[in-house]
């Protein structure tokens, strides 16, 4: 905004004041006047005025008829009535630029303008017609430029308003852009996805119940085949239920949620299914996980789901796993590390190949779209895979490293 535009700010109208002040103080102490120096009325009758614009600068009605008074008294005991004129003037402006009403600042002119026209009672012509002209600068000119300034700002107001109207609207459309793309991705993911996987599900069953004197064994995977279909067919309608009616959730990371309450169950559960593909999980989780918000319970699940499932597909069944969840301070501490399996340490041969999985990757986006940092990468003979979630949800952060450049990996999915 130009120097002009704040100078006429309404918030500044104290600023206003004083420089006025200060501009009658120096018209009193250095301009020269007809007497040798200003009279002690005229110094009274201008401290007057000072005060009064300082101390009444928020209530400009208040000030006008303060200052129009003190003109009055001026006009009677002084000759140079300057200051009291100023005074008055900027008061009236004051009035235009402010008032809520158009008939205050009508009322305010023809005030300023009776206390002004009695100093042409009883002169002569000319001396009334220099008044009148007079009468234009004092009242005209403070009610016209306190016009133009209201119509700026109204105007300026206006712009506001459509500028904002225009963003909800862009806003609007981009929401409900959105929820097409979401309502097309939900249809997908029912019509296709979830009918599949149900499919899956249904014959997996049948099988177990058509299918008699099976091996322990693989009776066992096929219970293990159809819990984990109807998991999976249990969160596909969640998920579909949550692209369909989104409101209150918050952030990529949050497109499904877990209770909280469920969430020590749902890891154990993971942890199980872990060690039924032949590895060995040590698992310490805080009992305080219980008392996580629905976002981050359900980052840690998916964390340790991946983490474990990547220990199986890369360190062999033969591999002993740790994982860690804490909760410190309200932020979620968790690690999953694993011992190697035996595999050899050289493991470029399991890099990610064309095409390959998209894990870690994944990862890290859950994890930064909650404002923590996700590190990967080898310790000894194993592998490490660690994070922080803090208790709130910032801006997401800067890219994480997964693995430090010229590491060898084995992490592909």
């Amino acid at each position: 905004m130009a120097w002009w535009g704040r100078l006429f700010d309404a918030r500044d109208a104290r600023g206003r004041m004083l420089l006025l002040d200060l501009s009658g103080l120096g018209y009193l102490l250095f301009v020269p006047h007809s007497a040798s120096v200003p009279s002690p009325t005229q110094w009274t009758l201008a401290v007057a005025a000072f005060a009064v614009a300082v101390v009444a600068y928020r209530r400009p009605v208040v000030n006008l008829v303060a200052q129009t008074a003190l003109l009055a008294v001026a006009i009677c005991l002084v000759d140079d009535v300057t200051i009291n004129q100023v005074g008055a003037s900027w008061a009236l402006l004051e009035v235009t630029m402010l008032a809520g009403r158009a008939r205050t600042i009508w009322l305010a002119a023809g005030l300023l303008t009776v206390v002004d026209l009695t100093t042409s009672i009883g002169a002569p012509l000319r001396q009334v017609g220099s008044g009148v002209v007079g009468l234009g600068l004092e009242v005209g000119v403070p009610v016209l430029l306190g016009l133009v300034i209201r119509a700026n700002r109204e105007v300026g107001r206006q712009a506001l308003e459509r500028a904002l109207a225009e963003q909800r609207r862009r806003e609007s459309e981009g929401r409900a852009a959105r929820a097409d793309e979401r309502a097309a991705i939900a249809r997908e993911l029912h019509d296709v996805v979830a009918h599949h996987v149900a499919s899956m599900v249904l014959r997996v069953g049948v099988a177990r119940h058509v299918l008699t004197d099976l091996d322990p064994r693989v009776d066992e995977v096929f219970d293990d085949v159809h819990g984990t279909g109807t998991a999976a067919l249990s969160e596909l309608r969640g998920l579909v239920a949550v692209l369909r009616d989104p409101d209150g959730v918050r952030g990529d990371a949050a497109l499904t949620a877990i209770e909280p309450a469920a969430l020590p169950s749902a890891l154990g559960a993971a942890v199980d299914r872990a060690r039924q593909s032949g590895i060995t999980v040590e698992a310490d989780v805080d009992a305080a996980i219980g008392s996580l918000d629905a976002v981050r319970g359900l980052a840690v699940l998916r964390l340790t789901q991946e983490a474990l499932t990547n220990v199986a597909r890369h360190a062999g069944t033969s591999a002993r796993a740790r994982l860690v969840v804490a909760v410190r301070d309200g932020a979620v501490h968790w690690e999953v590390t694993d011992d190697g399996g035996g595999v050899d340490g050289d493991r470029t041969s399991t890099a990610v190949p064309a095409g390959g999985g998209h894990g870690v990757t994944g990862m890290t986006e859950r994890v930064e779209v909650l404002g923590g940092r996700l590190e990967a990468g080898p310790t000894g003979t194993g592998w490490r895979v660690r994070t922080v979630l803090p208790n709130t949800l910032p801006t997401p952060a800067p890219r994480a490293r997964a693995v430090p450049p010229g590491t060898p990996t084995r992490r592909p999915a």
